[in-house]
């Protein structure tokens, strides 16, 4: 791949879906386009990008940038995130929320280890939110990740990372070499395609984001817009969850860090306040 087309690949990645690619990633882009070169009938990479450049094609521009996306995930990952929603988050919100739900929105949720492992939590611990009702909404760029995340169809190996045997067993049917889970819990997940440096994505209020692990991917502007914009869909005294290796930090003022819980983050402003049934 010559520099040209790796300019062409890096200006398109960052305009459609806000990844910087650096030049010393061109071995990953490489190992990542080849395939797609292979499966589009195409006999290189060099071709596959001339076809790109020619044609604008949507559809093979939407695979692409699909191939790039990092889609690293597995069950209850870093498990401290759910032990914040547990002791944290959830005895707050059960007092503010009664009468009403509480909504929750994994975003770049990948093939959807995360939502289900709030599903699974919150069904075999009822009384953590003092029965309000739970919405779960899980969002990604990737049409192939989703469509994954709908089905809940999952390798031995995926299973395997993180996920307890007793859940495994209760939640879980065998089919063939992969496990699916179960309806019920396929039906407390809504998967929606967004792509987070959208200006214009509209999905209502949450009181609770998870937004982890992805935004060590945006350059510093990209960063910023996107925090503004999950700020706007966040309830007043709602909460934001990052991964462990992510900050604030110079990007957004709209979120204070919670004392002695890593990762998780409050927005600025009035508290929780709890609401009538009326």
């Amino acid at each position: 791949m010559n520099s040209q087309d790796f300019e062409f690949v890096s200006q398109l990645l960052r305009k459609r879906a806000g990844i910087v690619l650096t030049g010393d990633k061109m071995y990953l882009l490489e190992s990542r386009l080849a395939p797609l070169a292979r499966k589009e009938g195409l006999p290189s990479i060099d071709d596959l990008i001339h076809v790109v450049r020619a044609r604008r094609e949507e559809r093979l521009i939407g695979q692409l940038v699909d191939v790039m996306t990092t889609n690293e995930t597995f069950f209850f990952r870093d498990k401290t995130p759910f032990d914040h929603l547990k002791d944290a988050i959830f005895p707050v919100l059960a007092q503010a929320r009664k009468g009403s739900r509480i909504r929750i929105w994994c975003a770049a949720c990948s093939t959807g280890q995360e939502p289900y492992s709030i599903a699974m939590m919150l069904d075999q611990n009822p009384s953590l939110t003092g029965g309000v009702p739970v919405e779960i909404v899980a969002t990604d760029i990737s049409d192939r990740c989703l469509e994954r995340a709908r089905q809940g169809l999952f390798t031995q190996f995926e299973v395997q990372r993180g996920l307890p045997i007793q859940m495994l067993m209760h939640y879980f049917t065998q089919q063939d070499d992969h496990w699916r889970i179960s309806e019920r819990m396929r039906q407390m997940v809504q998967f929606k395609k967004v792509n987070l440096i959208d200006p214009n994505f509209n999905m209502g209020k949450f009181d609770v984001v998870f937004c982890r692990n992805v935004l060590i991917y945006f350059d510093g502007p990209t960063k910023a817009g996107v925090i503004d914009r999950v700020a706007s869909s966040v309830n007043p005294g709602g909460f934001l969850m990052l991964g462990a290796a992510e900050t604030l930090v110079g990007s957004s003022q709209a979120f204070e860090p919670t004392q002695d819980r890593r990762g998780l983050y409050k927005l600025v402003g009035p508290a929780v306040k709890a609401v009538s049934a009326a």
